[in-house]
């Protein structure tokens, strides 16, 4: 009976009340370091491993003597790598290039992206199924492929879309120095706004549908429930798509790569990525490459987390 007592509880306080208090034990503790573990480990040498090391080489440059015959040597510049960075005019040219290519690309981005959402989420809607995944289906196409794709529509000897429009007698030079950043734009838009797209229909479908109904009885319609209701509520979301645009913009690669033999309008130091990617790997000199890619992520780091803190000012935090 006793032992039943202690079992449920009842008579324990009196029976330990001469007890020792004991101490928690230390093994759940063990036991959740054994669970998290892994995920530290692949973080360090996945994450911050590669940025250590980059940051590292940034500090030091090979240096040749006399005729070049001996092995070069390496030495501690300090920061003499980002002076030479800072000090290129190509360097910094690009990255005023990719400010400038923001500036079409988030804008056309967070718009095409929401209206494709309004459009699934309106009350008129019909094939929502098959539309969602027909939007979404871009996002699939690898950047290479997309690249080439478009590639192949903009140049004048293989394009139908460049003689139609030559016919109609509109711009039809997507390549040339004035229209490049809008062509490249065109691709990065056609490739993620359907992925950004699922984000937005994701808070959509979080909205209670009774403020819908409210609005219905009082006389709106799905212009002004979209306007006043729906793109309000949104705002968390397009925060956080115009984030991963203005990111994605900075690190703009791909698609200049590609296109990069179709047209003049492109050189090796186009874009920030492209000018340490041709140090890295044209150039051979990856130590001014890893202090190119530093600035880089430097650069991302302040506009992402500037743009949030601005947006976030006041006390209206969204993220």
């Amino acid at each position: 009976m006793a032992e039943v007592l202690r079992h449920r509880g009842i008579g324990t306080e009196a029976a330990g009340a001469g007890e020792r208090p004991r101490r928690p034990s230390r093994r759940p503790r063990a036991h959740v370091a054994v669970f998290v573990a892994p995920f530290f480990v692949a973080f360090a040498l996945f994450f911050l491993a590669p940025i250590g090391y980059a940051i590292h080489q940034s500090f030091f440059k090979l240096t040749s003597s006399g005729l070049g015959l001996t092995e070069p040597t390496l030495e501690f510049t300090g920061l003499g790598n980002y002076a030479r960075a800072l000090g290129d005019a190509a360097f910094t040219a690009s990255i005023g290039r990719v400010l400038l290519f923001s500036l079409i690309e988030v804008p056309a981005m967070v718009v095409c992206s929401l209206a494709l959402a309004l459009l699934l989420d309106s009350a008129r809607a019909r094939f929502r199924a098959f539309f969602r995944v027909s939007f979404f289906l871009p996002y699939g196409v690898p950047g290479v492929i997309a690249s080439l794709l478009w590639g192949f529509l903009y140049v004048p000897q293989t394009s139908p879309l460049v003689d139609a429009l030559a016919a109609a007698g509109l711009p039809h030079d997507f390549l040339s120095p004035g229209m490049i950043l809008p062509a490249i734009a065109n691709i990065a838009t056609w490739q993620f706004a359907g992925y950004n797209m699922l984000v937005l229909v994701a808070g959509l479908q979080a909205v209670p549908p009774e403020l819908y109904e409210a609005a219905r009885v009082d006389g709106a319609g799905e212009l002004r429930i979209a306007w006043h209701i729906k793109v309000p509520l949104l705002r968390a979301p397009l925060i956080l798509i115009t984030v991963f645009t203005l990111i994605g913009t900075l690190q703009l690669f791909v698609e200049p790569l590609i296109l990069k033999p179709m047209t003049t309008a492109i050189n090796s130091d186009f874009t920030p990525n492209l000018a340490a990617y041709n140090q890295a790997f044209g150039q051979s000199d990856i130590h001014l490459a890893s202090a190119e890619a530093t600035l880089i992520a430097i650069m991302a780091f302040v506009i992402s987390f500037g743009f949030l803190r601005l947006v976030n000012r006041k006390g209206n935090r969204a993220w």
